[in-house]
């Protein structure tokens, strides 16, 4: 099967690669174990950092969002979605380590946004595998919307077993649990990003 990596590195046509979900509306350009490898396979390409954008402008017409779900490190991978980004939606993990992986993301945005993708904003924070019988969590909440202030999302995704088991399930948590606490806030998230974007 093609994935992104087929993109990025063998210049496939998105519109070759994108999967129709059982989603309605919903579709889906799948990455694989490849994609790991791309960064040094990039190194000596020309505009390296620009693939992706490049991999995904035929089809963004086609859609009302795109989202890029990127890896936790800051490699060529994630300058690659923040450079084909407009807007830049910030989950952080209500653990003390998210806030220290947090600055470094900030820094190479801003680097991005000077040297690469002047279009680049932040749209919103939101607090995830949030534990409110946690002090630690609320902590890190009240850091975050200190610092951030009306561009943290009301919506707060809690930490659920529903959420973790859905993936093993090959499900969406909407589709495996849709009544959980998780289901619920990703709801909620959406409704709030689509208000947000108005």
């Amino acid at each position: 099967m093609l994935s992104v990596y087929d993109g990025i590195i063998n210049e496939e046509q998105a519109s070759s690669i994108i999967i129709n979900t059982d989603c309605k509306g919903v579709s889906l350009l799948p990455a694989s174990i490849e994609l790991a490898g791309a960064e040094p396979e990039l190194a000596n390409v020309i505009a390296r950092e620009a693939r992706l954008k490049e991999f995904l402008v035929p089809v963004l017409n086609d859609y009302d969002y795109v989202l890029i779900d990127c890896p936790p490190s800051l490699g060529l991978l994630t300058v690659n979605a923040l450079m084909a980004a407009d807007k830049l939606l910030i989950p952080i993990q209500s653990e003390f380590f998210a806030l220290e992986g947090l600055s470094k993301l900030l820094d190479t945005m801003k680097l991005v946004k000077v040297r690469l993708n002047q279009n680049l904003e932040i749209f919103g924070v939101v607090l995830t595998m949030f534990d409110a019988r946690t002090v630690l969590a609320r902590q890190v909440a009240d850091e975050v919307k200190e610092y951030f202030k009306d561009i943290v999302f009301e919506t707060v995704i809690p930490r659920s077993v529903k959420l973790a088991e859905a993936p093993s399930h090959g499900q969406s948590i909407l589709d495996y649990a849709s009544k959980s606490q998780g289901a619920i806030a990703y709801r909620n998230l959406a409704k709030e990003v689509i208000k947000r974007d108005r």
